[in-house]
Order: C-alpha cells, then sequence, then structure tokens
C-alpha cells in the first residue's frame, strides 16, 4: 500500500458519571476548550489541533485505562512543556497525582481525573 488510509486521529472517548462537571474540570484544570456539551456528550479540544476529548456519560464502572498483570495502564498521554508546574497545579486543586518519574531523559507523571480514568502527562 503505497499511502494509509487513515490521516491522523480525530478524537478519543472518555466514560464520564457527570458530563458537565466533568467538562468543566477537564477544562480547568487542563485547561482544554470546550467546544460543546450537552446531556450526551462533551467535546473538549486540545489547542489549534484537530484533536478533540469526547466526554462520554456512563453509570457503568468503566475507565478508559486497562490493566496489565492487574496494574493499571494509563492509554491517554498528553505532553506539557511545564511539567512540573502542571503537576503542583494538580496538587494544589487536590487532584488525584503520582510522581513525577524519569526514564531516560524523558518525565513524567500519572493523574486520574474525578471519575478515575488513569492519564499521563511527560515530557
Amino acid at each position: 500500500m503505497s499511502k494509509p488510509f487513515i490521516e491522523q486521529v480525530h478524537y478519543i472517548r472518555i466514560p464520564v458519571k457527570n458530563v458537565e462537571q466533568s467538562a468543566q474540570w477537564y477544562s480547568d484544570m487542563l485547561g482544554l476548550q470546550l467546544l460543546n456539551v450537552n446531556e450526551e456528550l462533551a467535546a473538549l479540544k486540545i489547542n489549534e489541533g484537530p484533536f478533540l476529548l469526547i466526554l462520554i456519560p456512563t453509570e457503568d464502572e468503566t475507565f478508559t485505562h486497562f490493566t496489565v498483570n492487574q496494574k493499571e495502564e494509563f492509554s491517554i498521554g498528553f505532553t506539557s512543556p511545564k511539567l512540573t508546574e502542571f503537576h503542583q497545579h494538580l496538587i494544589d486543586n487536590e487532584v488525584k497525582v503520582e510522581q513525577i518519574e524519569e526514564d531516560n531523559g524523558h518525565a513524567f507523571f500519572h493523574f486520574y481525573d474525578p471519575d478515575g480514568n488513569k492519564l499521563q502527562a511527560h515530557w
């Protein structure tokens, strides 16, 4: 095949319990631009790119992350050039956040949204 059929990832859907509260959290805590919110979904834009996060309300106990050998593994990783400041911002706002780790010059940490979805920030 000379050219792929897929050009880019357009959006990722995240399960949440309360779409309006979660949309506000993603906007306030992560600085994402809220494009649309209604009872069926919330759409948030990351900077100027085409990539969106779509929040989907559910009553199910389900998350974006998964497990490997009974250990939670994230499925969404964000880049942050101000990693230490972002980490402190989350701590100051009482977000469940893990310590910053380094691996061969790559710094990262994991944090959880109010619905328990495990996410990563790295630089």
